[in-house]
């Protein structure tokens, strides 16, 4: 399972669009794998989903997911995600900041929930992640509870409601493939690869 990307943003404006397919072009061919997109900037992964990477938004082994950290600017990012064509689609909901009352998770397979960790992180309410389980539960998306957070996350933990939350969605699993399929795959995308370098230090 490969996150793409963990500290920068696929969908920054400073990365062209030929690169950004370039990404999703490999993710596509190196299909033993399971790939999570996660943006905040849905504006612009949705409008791309919907012509030149609509071929990787039908790909279940790609998921494409927002952040959703608050009402104001995580709810509609959801509303953006569900009108994509995206086969999988998913919600990093950390760090939660507020309750986000009854949200709409139609065409949503994952949601992750999470408090903010470190220096100065604001505290989580074991409130408004109940409601977000119990939604969940209520309309069979998978639920992953990641950690309560704070400044401590290791002495804090991730247990809610006295039992952890592992859900994944349902996927299947491709054969990792022999090694002259993989040296075969492995030239023909070095043979038509462009290389690109970023213009800022990190791509937020």
């Amino acid at each position: 399972m490969v996150f793409v990307n963990s500290m920068s943003d696929l969908f920054h404006e400073d990365v062209p669009d030929d690169y950004v397919c370039r990404v999703a072009e490999i993710m596509d061919q190196a299909d033993w794998h399971t790939y999570q997109v996660l943006t905040k900037r849905v504006d612009r992964m949705a409008h791309l989903l919907q012509t030149k990477l609509r071929f990787a938004a039908e790909r279940s082994h790609i998921w494409w997911g927002v952040s959703v950290e608050n009402r104001q600017h995580g709810l509609p990012r959801v509303r953006h995600l569900q009108s994509t064509p995206a086969r999988m689609r998913f919600l990093s909901v950390e760090p939660l900041l507020e309750s986000l009352g009854m949200i709409n998770l139609h065409g949503i397979h994952w949601v992750i929930v999470g408090g903010e960790s470190g220096r100065g992180a604001r505290p989580m309410k074991a409130e408004w992640v109940l409601e977000l389980r119990d939604q969940c539960q209520r309309e069979g998306v998978a639920f992953f509870f990641k950690q309560w957070g704070g400044f401590n996350k290791a002495r804090t933990g991730r247990t809610l409601a006295g039992q952890t939350y592992d859900e994944f969605p349902a996927s299947t699993r491709r054969p990792f493939p022999d090694t002259a399929t993989l040296a075969a795959l492995r030239e023909r995308l070095a043979s038509s690869a462009t290389p690109w370098s970023p213009s800022v230090p990190h791509l937020r």
